[in-house]
């Protein structure tokens, strides 16, 4: 496993823990790839109010039992995602 995988994976533990919520799946690639895309077709600090919203969207429809953690995840993080206008090709690092 890559270090920055690693550091990554052990960083999400640690708040997942840390928020009482072990047990919850965090897709890490999904989150920077929304990441990525925001701050490439908005602007950089788009990037982090992305996936902030994103996430306390998912945790709102979770909190209020519209949907279980992982479809309330998914949704949010392709909801964002769609929102995003598309990365201009000169720009596309993916």
């Amino acid at each position: 496993m890559e270090d920055r995988e690693r550091l990554l994976r052990q960083w999400s533990e640690k708040l997942l823990e840390m928020f009482e919520l072990d047990g919850t799946e965090v897709d890490v690639d999904a989150v920077l790839a929304l990441a990525g895309q925001a701050a490439h077709s908005i602007v950089r600090p788009a990037a982090p109010l992305t996936t902030f919203i994103a996430g306390y969207a998912a945790g709102m429809a979770v909190g209020t039992g519209q949907a279980d953690s992982g479809t309330a995840m998914r949704s949010a993080l392709q909801a964002a995602h769609e929102a995003c206008p598309p990365v201009p090709e000169s720009e596309d690092r993916r």
